[in-house]
Protein backbone atom coordinates (compact mmCIF):
# COMPACT_ATOMS: atom_id res chain seq x y z
CA UNK A 1 0.00 0.00 0.00
CA UNK A 2 1.18 3.51 -0.89
CA UNK A 3 2.26 5.62 1.37
CA UNK A 4 -0.69 8.25 2.70
CA UNK A 5 -0.85 11.78 0.68
CA UNK A 6 0.58 14.72 2.84
CA UNK A 7 -1.79 17.41 3.54
CA UNK A 8 -1.59 20.48 4.99
CA UNK A 9 -4.61 22.27 6.71
CA UNK A 10 -4.80 26.20 7.07
CA UNK A 11 -7.79 27.55 9.15
CA UNK A 12 -8.95 30.67 11.07
CA UNK A 13 -11.43 29.58 13.09
CA UNK A 14 -13.58 26.23 14.57
CA UNK A 15 -11.87 24.32 12.22
CA UNK A 16 -15.23 22.06 11.71
CA UNK A 17 -13.93 21.13 8.22
CA UNK A 18 -10.65 20.47 9.78
CA UNK A 19 -12.25 17.95 12.41
CA UNK A 20 -13.46 16.03 9.19
CA UNK A 21 -10.55 15.56 8.06
CA UNK A 22 -8.45 14.46 10.99
CA UNK A 23 -11.72 12.15 11.85
CA UNK A 24 -11.83 10.63 7.90
CA UNK A 25 -7.83 10.31 8.18
CA UNK A 26 -7.91 7.74 10.96
CA UNK A 27 -9.27 5.16 8.31
CA UNK A 28 -5.69 3.69 6.70
CA UNK A 29 -7.69 3.42 3.34
CA UNK A 30 -9.39 6.86 3.13
CA UNK A 31 -5.24 7.69 1.75
CA UNK A 32 -4.43 10.94 3.32
CA UNK A 33 -2.79 12.21 6.72
CA UNK A 34 -2.79 15.25 8.15
CA UNK A 35 1.00 16.70 8.66
CA UNK A 36 0.12 19.98 9.34
CA UNK A 37 -2.19 23.06 10.74
CA UNK A 38 -1.64 26.38 10.36
CA UNK A 39 -3.36 29.46 11.64
CA UNK A 40 -3.32 33.26 10.28
CA UNK A 41 -4.35 33.67 14.45
CA UNK A 42 -3.56 32.09 17.80
CA UNK A 43 -6.18 31.03 20.28
CA UNK A 44 -8.60 29.65 17.64
CA UNK A 45 -10.84 26.13 18.17
CA UNK A 46 -9.00 25.23 15.09
CA UNK A 47 -5.40 24.74 16.52
CA UNK A 48 -6.68 22.97 19.70
CA UNK A 49 -8.25 20.69 17.21
CA UNK A 50 -5.14 19.87 15.48
CA UNK A 51 -3.40 19.91 19.20
CA UNK A 52 -5.86 17.18 20.58
CA UNK A 53 -4.81 15.15 17.78
CA UNK A 54 -0.92 15.37 18.09
CA UNK A 55 -1.01 16.96 14.78
CA UNK A 56 2.19 19.55 14.62
CA UNK A 57 0.67 23.43 14.02
CA UNK A 58 1.96 26.96 13.42
CA UNK A 59 0.85 30.16 13.26
CA UNK A 60 1.89 33.17 11.44
CA UNK A 61 -0.34 36.51 11.43
CA UNK A 62 0.01 39.41 9.04
CA UNK A 63 0.48 41.73 11.55
CA UNK A 64 3.49 40.37 12.29
CA UNK A 65 5.05 41.65 8.65
CA UNK A 66 5.88 44.94 7.32
CA UNK A 67 4.07 43.54 4.18
CA UNK A 68 1.40 41.39 2.65
CA UNK A 69 4.00 39.80 0.30
CA UNK A 70 6.78 38.87 3.20
CA UNK A 71 3.58 37.40 5.03
CA UNK A 72 3.04 35.37 2.18
CA UNK A 73 6.13 33.66 1.65
CA UNK A 74 6.38 33.25 5.46
CA UNK A 75 3.66 31.16 5.28
CA UNK A 76 4.59 29.52 2.01
CA UNK A 77 8.10 28.40 3.74
CA UNK A 78 6.20 27.26 7.01
CA UNK A 79 3.82 25.09 4.84
CA UNK A 80 6.70 23.68 2.42
CA UNK A 81 8.70 22.35 5.76
CA UNK A 82 5.91 20.06 5.47
CA UNK A 83 6.18 18.93 1.87
CA UNK A 84 2.91 18.83 1.39
CA UNK A 85 0.88 16.53 -1.53
CA UNK A 86 -2.25 18.60 -1.13
CA UNK A 87 -2.71 22.01 0.78
CA UNK A 88 -6.64 22.32 2.19
CA UNK A 89 -7.56 25.99 2.72
CA UNK A 90 -10.32 25.42 5.38
CA UNK A 91 -12.13 28.12 6.85
CA UNK A 92 -8.84 30.13 6.21
CA UNK A 93 -9.73 33.78 5.98
CA UNK A 94 -6.92 35.72 4.21
CA UNK A 95 -5.83 35.02 0.07
CA UNK A 96 -2.54 33.81 -0.40
CA UNK A 97 -1.06 35.44 -3.04
CA UNK A 98 1.74 34.96 -6.16
CA UNK A 99 5.10 33.73 -3.60
CA UNK A 100 2.82 31.00 -2.12
CA UNK A 101 0.97 30.39 -5.33
CA UNK A 102 4.15 29.71 -7.15
CA UNK A 103 5.35 27.16 -4.63
CA UNK A 104 2.12 25.24 -4.49
CA UNK A 105 0.09 25.91 -7.59
CA UNK A 106 -2.23 23.44 -8.47
CA UNK A 107 -1.98 21.58 -5.32
CA UNK A 108 -3.93 24.56 -3.11
CA UNK A 109 -7.89 24.10 -2.57
CA UNK A 110 -10.33 25.75 -0.97
CA UNK A 111 -14.23 25.43 -0.69
CA UNK A 112 -16.93 28.18 -1.57
CA UNK A 113 -20.39 28.37 -0.17
CA UNK A 114 -22.10 28.63 -3.49
CA UNK A 115 -22.28 26.90 -7.39
CA UNK A 116 -19.47 28.44 -8.77
CA UNK A 117 -19.33 30.53 -11.01
CA UNK A 118 -22.16 31.94 -9.08
CA UNK A 119 -22.02 34.13 -6.11
CA UNK A 120 -18.15 34.18 -5.21
CA UNK A 121 -16.75 36.03 -2.56
CA UNK A 122 -17.62 36.10 1.54
CA UNK A 123 -21.47 36.25 1.15
CA UNK A 124 -22.81 33.18 -1.44
CA UNK A 125 -25.22 31.82 0.72
CA UNK A 126 -26.94 35.70 1.86
CA UNK A 127 -26.87 36.56 -2.08
CA UNK A 128 -27.76 33.54 -3.11
CA UNK A 129 -30.98 33.86 -0.88
CA UNK A 130 -31.70 37.10 -2.29
CA UNK A 131 -31.54 36.75 -5.77
CA UNK A 132 -34.14 34.20 -5.15
CA UNK A 133 -32.18 30.54 -6.66
CA UNK A 134 -33.93 27.64 -6.07
CA UNK A 135 -30.63 25.85 -5.90
CA UNK A 136 -27.27 26.55 -4.35
CA UNK A 137 -24.69 24.72 -2.81
CA UNK A 138 -20.53 24.06 -2.59
CA UNK A 139 -17.55 24.24 -5.00
CA UNK A 140 -14.35 22.78 -4.22
CA UNK A 141 -11.61 24.66 -6.72
CA UNK A 142 -8.16 24.48 -7.02
CA UNK A 143 -6.83 28.20 -6.06
CA UNK A 144 -5.86 30.91 -8.47
CA UNK A 145 -4.78 34.43 -7.75
CA UNK A 146 -8.61 35.10 -8.82
CA UNK A 147 -11.01 35.19 -5.73
CA UNK A 148 -13.46 31.80 -6.16
CA UNK A 149 -12.17 31.58 -9.70
CA UNK A 150 -9.92 28.56 -9.85
CA UNK A 151 -10.71 25.16 -11.71
CA UNK A 152 -13.34 23.16 -10.04
CA UNK A 153 -13.35 20.06 -8.31
CA UNK A 154 -16.31 19.25 -7.00
CA UNK A 155 -19.59 20.42 -6.77
CA UNK A 156 -22.46 19.83 -4.13
CA UNK A 157 -26.45 21.24 -4.92
CA UNK A 158 -28.40 22.10 -2.00
CA UNK A 159 -32.08 23.20 -2.41
CA UNK A 160 -32.92 26.57 -1.28
CA UNK A 161 -36.97 25.75 0.90
CA UNK A 162 -39.46 28.14 2.13
CA UNK A 163 -38.82 30.36 5.30
CA UNK A 164 -34.83 29.42 5.17
CA UNK A 165 -33.19 32.47 6.53
CA UNK A 166 -29.19 33.02 5.25
CA UNK A 167 -28.02 30.77 8.99
CA UNK A 168 -30.45 27.55 7.94
CA UNK A 169 -29.14 28.07 4.50
CA UNK A 170 -25.64 28.37 5.13
CA UNK A 171 -25.60 25.61 8.06
CA UNK A 172 -27.18 23.19 4.95
CA UNK A 173 -24.36 24.32 3.07
CA UNK A 174 -22.15 23.42 5.41
CA UNK A 175 -23.16 20.03 5.58
CA UNK A 176 -22.70 19.39 1.86
CA UNK A 177 -19.67 22.02 2.08
CA UNK A 178 -18.14 19.42 4.51
CA UNK A 179 -19.17 15.89 2.96
CA UNK A 180 -17.90 17.31 -0.46
CA UNK A 181 -14.03 18.40 1.07
CA UNK A 182 -13.41 14.46 2.96
CA UNK A 183 -15.02 12.86 -0.46
CA UNK A 184 -12.62 14.98 -2.67
CA UNK A 185 -9.44 14.81 -0.56
CA UNK A 186 -9.57 11.48 0.03
CA UNK A 187 -10.00 10.62 -4.14
CA UNK A 188 -6.83 13.22 -4.74
CA UNK A 189 -5.35 11.17 -2.06
CA UNK A 190 -5.50 7.84 -3.57
CA UNK A 191 -6.32 8.66 -6.99
CA UNK A 192 -3.96 11.88 -7.54
CA UNK A 193 -5.19 14.89 -10.15
CA UNK A 194 -4.27 16.93 -12.89
CA UNK A 195 -5.30 20.02 -13.77
CA UNK A 196 -6.05 20.93 -17.38
CA UNK A 197 -6.60 24.42 -18.27
CA UNK A 198 -10.33 24.79 -16.13
CA UNK A 199 -10.28 20.76 -15.93
CA UNK A 200 -9.31 19.04 -12.90
CA UNK A 201 -8.94 15.07 -13.08
CA UNK A 202 -8.79 12.71 -11.28
CA UNK A 203 -5.72 9.67 -11.60
CA UNK A 204 -2.67 9.77 -11.84
CA UNK A 205 -0.93 10.58 -15.73
CA UNK A 206 0.65 7.29 -17.39
CA UNK A 207 3.54 7.88 -19.55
Amino acid sequence: MSEPAAVVVLVSGSGTNLQALIDACADPSYGAHVVAVGADRGGIEGLARAERAGIPTFTLSVKEFETREEWDAALAGAVAAYDPDIVVLAGFMKLVGSTFLAVFGGKVVNTHPALSPSFPGMHGPAEALAYGVKVTGATLFVVDPGVDTGPIVAQRAVEVVDGDTVETLHERIKVAERGMLVDSIGAMAREGFTVEGRRVRMGRLVD
